[in-house]
Protein backbone atom coordinates (compact mmCIF):
# COMPACT_ATOMS: atom_id res chain seq x y z
CA UNK A 1 0.00 0.00 0.00
CA UNK A 2 1.25 3.32 -1.03
CA UNK A 3 2.60 5.89 1.72
CA UNK A 4 0.04 8.76 2.16
CA UNK A 5 1.70 12.05 1.27
CA UNK A 6 1.46 15.77 2.11
CA UNK A 7 -0.88 16.03 -0.99
CA UNK A 8 -2.95 12.99 0.31
CA UNK A 9 -3.11 14.50 3.32
CA UNK A 10 -4.78 17.87 1.90
CA UNK A 11 -7.17 15.87 -0.60
CA UNK A 12 -8.65 14.28 2.13
CA UNK A 13 -8.77 17.12 4.76
CA UNK A 14 -10.83 18.80 1.37
CA UNK A 15 -13.07 15.98 1.07
CA UNK A 16 -14.39 15.90 4.92
CA UNK A 17 -14.27 19.68 4.48
CA UNK A 18 -16.36 19.56 1.51
CA UNK A 19 -18.95 16.77 2.90
CA UNK A 20 -19.49 18.18 6.04
CA UNK A 21 -20.51 21.86 4.34
CA UNK A 22 -24.26 19.93 3.80
CA UNK A 23 -24.26 18.24 7.32
CA UNK A 24 -24.40 18.86 11.09
CA UNK A 25 -22.35 15.65 11.06
CA UNK A 26 -18.99 15.59 11.63
CA UNK A 27 -16.26 12.61 9.45
CA UNK A 28 -13.02 11.76 11.49
CA UNK A 29 -10.78 9.76 8.99
CA UNK A 30 -8.35 7.46 10.77
CA UNK A 31 -5.11 5.53 8.97
CA UNK A 32 -3.63 2.57 10.82
CA UNK A 33 -0.90 0.60 10.37
CA UNK A 34 -2.19 -2.51 11.68
CA UNK A 35 -4.56 -2.41 14.64
CA UNK A 36 -3.52 -5.08 16.81
CA UNK A 37 0.39 -7.11 17.41
CA UNK A 38 -1.24 -10.75 17.76
CA UNK A 39 0.87 -11.97 20.08
CA UNK A 40 -1.27 -14.20 21.35
CA UNK A 41 -1.94 -15.73 18.24
CA UNK A 42 1.52 -16.03 17.80
CA UNK A 43 2.05 -17.81 20.86
CA UNK A 44 -0.59 -20.51 20.15
CA UNK A 45 0.70 -20.82 16.98
CA UNK A 46 4.30 -21.14 18.48
CA UNK A 47 2.66 -23.67 21.20
CA UNK A 48 1.13 -25.74 18.47
CA UNK A 49 4.92 -26.21 16.83
CA UNK A 50 6.43 -27.38 19.84
CA UNK A 51 3.33 -29.41 20.85
CA UNK A 52 3.40 -31.62 17.48
CA UNK A 53 7.16 -31.95 17.19
CA UNK A 54 7.00 -33.57 21.10
CA UNK A 55 3.58 -36.04 19.63
CA UNK A 56 5.45 -36.90 16.69
CA UNK A 57 8.73 -37.47 18.47
CA UNK A 58 6.56 -39.64 21.23
CA UNK A 59 5.43 -41.76 18.28
CA UNK A 60 8.17 -41.87 15.89
CA UNK A 61 11.27 -41.38 18.44
CA UNK A 62 13.88 -43.20 16.16
CA UNK A 63 13.25 -40.70 14.05
CA UNK A 64 14.21 -38.59 16.33
CA UNK A 65 17.00 -40.50 18.40
CA UNK A 66 18.36 -42.20 15.72
CA UNK A 67 20.14 -38.54 13.88
CA UNK A 68 20.99 -37.47 17.35
CA UNK A 69 22.76 -40.94 18.22
CA UNK A 70 24.55 -40.56 14.78
CA UNK A 71 25.56 -36.90 15.54
CA UNK A 72 26.64 -37.96 18.98
CA UNK A 73 28.74 -41.29 17.71
CA UNK A 74 26.67 -43.23 20.13
CA UNK A 75 26.85 -47.08 19.14
CA UNK A 76 23.83 -49.36 19.72
CA UNK A 77 22.63 -46.31 22.59
CA UNK A 78 20.30 -47.07 25.07
CA UNK A 79 18.43 -43.92 26.06
CA UNK A 80 18.09 -42.95 29.73
CA UNK A 81 14.45 -42.02 30.91
CA UNK A 82 16.37 -38.63 31.78
CA UNK A 83 17.74 -38.35 28.89
CA UNK A 84 14.84 -38.80 26.75
CA UNK A 85 12.99 -36.35 28.91
CA UNK A 86 16.38 -33.87 28.02
CA UNK A 87 16.02 -34.24 24.49
CA UNK A 88 12.16 -33.99 24.37
CA UNK A 89 12.18 -31.23 26.53
CA UNK A 90 14.73 -29.29 24.26
CA UNK A 91 13.29 -29.99 21.28
CA UNK A 92 10.07 -28.67 22.40
CA UNK A 93 11.72 -25.68 23.44
CA UNK A 94 13.72 -25.14 20.52
CA UNK A 95 10.80 -25.41 18.35
CA UNK A 96 8.87 -22.69 20.15
CA UNK A 97 11.50 -20.25 19.75
CA UNK A 98 12.21 -21.12 16.67
CA UNK A 99 8.64 -20.81 16.17
CA UNK A 100 8.12 -17.72 17.99
CA UNK A 101 11.30 -15.73 16.17
CA UNK A 102 10.11 -16.72 12.79
CA UNK A 103 6.47 -14.56 13.68
CA UNK A 104 8.47 -11.54 14.68
CA UNK A 105 8.57 -10.84 10.51
CA UNK A 106 5.09 -9.12 10.08
CA UNK A 107 4.12 -10.59 7.09
CA UNK A 108 4.64 -14.13 8.58
CA UNK A 109 2.67 -13.54 11.28
CA UNK A 110 -0.36 -11.65 9.95
CA UNK A 111 -0.24 -14.82 7.33
CA UNK A 112 -0.92 -17.01 10.25
CA UNK A 113 -3.62 -14.85 12.26
CA UNK A 114 -7.26 -16.37 11.06
CA UNK A 115 -9.50 -14.02 8.78
CA UNK A 116 -12.07 -13.58 11.33
CA UNK A 117 -9.72 -12.91 14.15
CA UNK A 118 -8.14 -9.72 12.08
CA UNK A 119 -12.12 -8.75 11.20
CA UNK A 120 -12.71 -8.93 14.74
CA UNK A 121 -9.89 -7.19 16.14
CA UNK A 122 -9.94 -3.96 13.34
CA UNK A 123 -13.50 -4.04 14.07
CA UNK A 124 -12.34 -4.00 18.08
CA UNK A 125 -9.93 -1.09 17.66
CA UNK A 126 -12.18 1.16 15.32
CA UNK A 127 -14.57 0.91 18.21
CA UNK A 128 -11.78 2.11 20.77
CA UNK A 129 -10.85 4.86 18.27
CA UNK A 130 -14.13 6.05 18.02
CA UNK A 131 -15.39 6.46 21.74
CA UNK A 132 -12.03 8.25 22.11
CA UNK A 133 -12.09 10.69 19.20
CA UNK A 134 -15.51 10.77 18.18
CA UNK A 135 -18.26 9.74 20.25
CA UNK A 136 -20.24 12.10 21.96
CA UNK A 137 -17.76 14.71 21.00
CA UNK A 138 -20.46 16.87 19.20
CA UNK A 139 -23.55 18.24 20.20
CA UNK A 140 -25.74 16.33 18.35
CA UNK A 141 -23.92 13.15 18.38
CA UNK A 142 -23.53 13.00 14.73
CA UNK A 143 -19.83 11.40 14.91
CA UNK A 144 -18.87 9.13 12.67
CA UNK A 145 -15.38 7.36 12.01
CA UNK A 146 -13.63 5.96 8.85
CA UNK A 147 -11.11 3.72 10.09
CA UNK A 148 -8.61 1.74 7.73
CA UNK A 149 -6.49 -0.90 8.97
CA UNK A 150 -3.96 -1.17 5.73
CA UNK A 151 -2.02 -4.42 7.26
CA UNK A 152 -4.87 -6.25 7.94
CA UNK A 153 -6.85 -4.94 4.51
CA UNK A 154 -10.08 -4.32 7.14
CA UNK A 155 -11.66 -0.86 6.86
CA UNK A 156 -14.72 0.33 9.35
CA UNK A 157 -17.31 2.72 9.39
CA UNK A 158 -18.46 3.83 12.62
CA UNK A 159 -21.39 6.12 13.76
CA UNK A 160 -22.60 7.82 16.66
CA UNK A 161 -25.67 7.43 18.74
CA UNK A 162 -27.52 9.74 16.83
CA UNK A 163 -26.77 8.45 13.51
CA UNK A 164 -27.45 4.90 14.38
CA UNK A 165 -30.73 5.34 15.57
CA UNK A 166 -31.76 6.92 11.76
CA UNK A 167 -29.50 5.56 9.31
CA UNK A 168 -30.07 1.41 8.24
CA UNK A 169 -26.61 -0.19 9.01
CA UNK A 170 -26.84 -1.39 4.85
CA UNK A 171 -26.53 2.58 4.09
CA UNK A 172 -22.46 2.55 4.74
CA UNK A 173 -22.46 -0.63 2.33
CA UNK A 174 -22.01 1.57 -1.17
CA UNK A 175 -20.19 4.15 0.96
CA UNK A 176 -17.72 0.66 2.06
CA UNK A 177 -17.36 -0.50 -1.90
CA UNK A 178 -16.66 2.88 -3.28
CA UNK A 179 -13.80 3.29 -0.74
CA UNK A 180 -12.43 -0.08 -1.47
CA UNK A 181 -12.81 -0.02 -4.79
CA UNK A 182 -10.07 2.48 -5.11
CA UNK A 183 -7.72 1.57 -2.42
CA UNK A 184 -7.78 -1.94 -3.98
CA UNK A 185 -6.09 -0.23 -6.80
CA UNK A 186 -3.68 1.02 -4.51
CA UNK A 187 -5.17 4.57 -4.65
CA UNK A 188 -5.39 5.10 -0.81
CA UNK A 189 -6.36 8.88 -0.67
CA UNK A 190 -8.70 8.57 -3.57
CA UNK A 191 -10.21 5.68 -1.74
CA UNK A 192 -10.71 7.72 1.67
CA UNK A 193 -11.79 10.84 -0.60
CA UNK A 194 -14.46 8.34 -2.11
CA UNK A 195 -15.84 7.22 1.53
CA UNK A 196 -15.96 10.78 2.88
CA UNK A 197 -17.93 11.79 -0.09
CA UNK A 198 -20.57 8.64 0.08
CA UNK A 199 -20.72 9.16 3.96
CA UNK A 200 -21.37 12.71 3.62
CA UNK A 201 -24.44 12.24 1.55
CA UNK A 202 -25.89 9.90 3.77
CA UNK A 203 -24.95 12.59 6.44
CA UNK A 204 -26.86 15.16 4.63
CA UNK A 205 -29.99 13.32 4.04
CA UNK A 206 -31.12 13.11 8.11
CA UNK A 207 -29.00 15.91 9.58
CA UNK A 208 -28.89 19.01 7.65
CA UNK A 209 -26.53 21.58 8.01
CA UNK A 210 -27.85 24.53 10.62
CA UNK A 211 -26.48 27.90 10.15
CA UNK A 212 -25.06 28.20 13.63
CA UNK A 213 -23.31 25.27 12.81
CA UNK A 214 -19.57 24.96 14.05
CA UNK A 215 -16.68 22.40 13.38
CA UNK A 216 -16.37 20.28 16.50
CA UNK A 217 -14.04 17.62 14.97
CA UNK A 218 -10.78 18.08 12.98
CA UNK A 219 -11.15 17.58 9.53
CA UNK A 220 -7.43 16.23 8.65
CA UNK A 221 -6.22 12.71 7.98
CA UNK A 222 -5.07 11.08 11.38
CA UNK A 223 -1.99 8.12 10.79
CA UNK A 224 -1.52 6.18 13.45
Amino acid sequence: MPALTDQDHAKVTAAVAQAEAHTSGEIVTVVADRSDGYSDIALAWAALFAFTLLTLTAFFPDAVLGPIAAATNHWNASWTPAEMFTIASSLGILAFLLAWLAQLWQPLRLAFVPGQVKTDRVENRAIDLFKVGAERRTHGRTGVLIYLSLSEHRAEIVADQAIVAKVEPEAWGVAMADMLAEIKQGRLADGIVAGVRDVGAILAQHFARAADDTNELPDRLIEL
